[in-house]
């Protein structure tokens, strides 16, 4: 639970998801046990919405953990889709690998290794989706980086937004700051029509004129 939705509601959204596949569950199941940080199957099927509705092919992931959302981007994608894969842990990159494998997806996926920022920064050309899921701090470098590479119409979408609600309270950290000051940078941002969803820990969603 995040402290956005009354837990009741959220229960209640949880609850109406469809019975995830036995990989999915797999990953869902790893992650809760060993603390590592997924988007869920709530925003995994945000995420696949949005990737339909803009037919995007050619996506970056700031930040892809076990590859959870790279999975969820990969199934909504045809098979000439390019999804870049990011993580700064060795460990979670060769367990991506292997669920990529057994979800057959491993030919649409691109890995990388290190900082998102900077496996960002090595590639060439415009994405039609970009998600930002990183440390918290990056997020408004996150925003100037990932703006000027969105093709015109692409999508960025952001996680954790909403912080478990602390973004609307005076900030006592560096990560409540961040995020902060990117949500207000997001909106002033003339060339974006953006827009948060109170789903989860807070998606932003913004579409690039």
């Amino acid at each position: 639970m995040t402290g956005i939705l009354d837990a009741k509601i959220e229960e209640y959204l949880e609850g109406l998801l469809p019975k995830r596949d036995a990989l999915l569950a797999e990953m869902e199941k790893y992650a809760k046990k060993n603390h590592v940080p997924i988007i869920g199957p709530a925003c995994g099927r945000l995420l696949a919405m949005v990737t339909l509705l803009s037919g995007a092919a050619r996506i970056f992931e700031m930040g892809s953990a076990i590859g959870y959302s790279t999975v969820w981007f990969a199934r909504a994608t045809g098979p000439e889709a390019e999804i870049h894969y990011t993580d700064s842990d060795p460990e979670n990159s060769r367990r991506a690998r292997d669920y990529f494998e057994r979800a057959g997806v491993e030919g649409k996926i691109r890995q990388w290794t290190g900082d998102a920022i900077e496996s960002f920064d090595k590639t060439s050309g415009l994405f039609d989706l970009i998600l930002i899921d990183i440390n918290k701090e990056q997020y408004p470098q996150a925003l100037l980086k990932a703006v000027p590479r969105l093709k015109s119409g692409g999508v960025l979408v952001t996680d954790n937004v909403l912080w478990s609600g602390k973004v609307a309270r005076p900030a006592k950290d560096k990560s409540t700051r961040a995020i902060q000051r990117f949500n207000k940078e997001m909106y002033a941002q003339k060339e974006l029509f953006s827009v948060i969803v109170p789903l989860r820990d807070g998606v932003a969603i913004c579409r690039k004129n």
